[in-house]
């Protein structure tokens, strides 16, 4: 039989004696109503991983997340950030860059931008985030999570739930978080191993739950959606040449962007402009939109119907990592320093009929990686 925590939490505010405390006791028969009890018993023995204090505002959630390791490990992400420094040095500063950007893509914080930005500047989702990436990095082996997504909009909810869940289960896998949050339409999300509803006095362990599905639609369009895309960019270029646009969508609402132009001199289709708006990064959202208009045009779908592999360039080191991983991409290249631009700008001006142009790609010193979708072999 398992050893079951118990969990006992007395709050006494009765005797509070002022005169007005004792005015509002007079007045509503408040003399033990504004006392707090709560007692459970929750099997936290074994393996496990997340556990949720589920339940609404002053049920005691706080409470339990100060007692229930035996000590208060209660973890706040806003604090202990630099007001003039941007969130990819304050997160685990003396750590290997590639896991500080991992544990921000990993969560769903995979807008660049949005890493050269202090903490203090952020969005609330992003806030979020970040706290949920630096929380990663730290790799404590028990902490509780007070107000889990209590400040952000319901979708950054479910899908940072998502995102967060992923990311601790495989990058600290013995450490034990608790989640405390108001709200039921995570769980699903969150995946958790154990749940205590603070309303019902249920404790529940061992339930299997699937994640709701996200349906994916793709539309072909043209480039006037861009500028809704466009902040979320890393880069300032201009629109490739002779391309054509996709749309991802979820729900009716804007997700993915993609341009893709003809490469027939290499036969084949160079993909750009792909960009996952913040509220779906951390979902998966983005790989999937992107192999779907690859699939489509390796199945001859794309310009002058010809059946060709699609090539793509990136600098995103997570987005890299799930390229390389997966067997429907090969990688082609990978580049420390950028093409020289003046031989890109005097190229972009005699494809558009010796137009100049004084833009061009390269000078930079982004890694480049290219990689080619060759789709499922056989």
């Amino acid at each position: 039989m398992s050893e079951l925590t118990k969990i006992a939490v007395h709050n006494r505010t009765s005797d509070f004696d002022s005169y007005r405390a004792a005015r509002v006791k007079s007045l509503f028969n408040a003399e033990s109503g504004c006392n707090f009890d709560l007692e459970a018993e929750l099997d936290l023995t074994g393996d496990w991983q997340i556990g949720v204090v589920v339940g609404p505002s002053g049920s005691g959630k706080s409470s339990i997340g100060k007692v229930i390791f035996g000590e208060n490990l209660i973890h706040d992400y806003t604090q202990g950030w630099a007001a003039d420094s941007p969130i990819i040095d304050e997160i685990a500063p003396d750590g290997d860059f590639n896991e500080v950007t991992g544990a921000l893509a990993n969560v769903g914080l995979g807008d660049v931008p949005a890493w050269l930005r202090p903490f203090r500047v952020l969005s609330n989702g992003e806030q979020f985030r970040a706290g949920l990436a630096r929380l990663i990095c730290t790799r404590p082996e028990r902490v509780v999570v007070d107000e889990f997504t209590s400040v952000v909009d319901r979708q950054i909810a479910r899908i940072g739930s998502q995102a967060f869940q992923k990311a601790w289960r495989r990058t600290n896998p013995n450490g034990k978080v608790v989640l405390l949050t108001p709200h039921y339409d995570i769980l699903d999300w969150v995946q958790p191993d154990w749940v205590f509803d603070t309303k019902s006095r249920e404790f529940e362990r061992g339930r299997l739950r699937q994640r709701p599905k996200i349906e994916l639609e793709v539309f072909k369009t043209d480039g006037s959606y861009w500028h809704y895309f466009k902040p979320h960019y890393y880069l300032d270029l201009p629109m490739p040449p002779a391309a054509e646009y996709f749309v991802g969508t979820v729900d009716g609402e804007l997700a993915c962007h993609l341009a893709v132009a003809p490469l027939f001199t290499a036969n084949g289709y160079r993909a750009t402009r792909l960009v996952t708006m913040p509220e779906w990064q951390g979902a998966g959202v983005g790989v999937r939109f992107l192999e779907w208009v690859c699939q489509y045009h390796l199945e001859g779908n794309g310009r002058k119907n010809k059946k060709i592999p699609t090539f793509f360039h990136t600098s995103h080191p997570q987005l890299c990592a799930a390229l390389r991983r997966s067997k429907r991409w090969v990688q082609t290249s990978a580049i420390l320093y950028g093409d020289n631009k003046t031989r890109s700008a005097r190229s972009m001006t005699k494809s558009r009929g010796n137009i100049k142009m004084n833009l061009g790609y390269g000078g930079h010193f982004r890694a480049v990686q290219g990689f080619k979708y060759i789709g499922e072999r056989i």
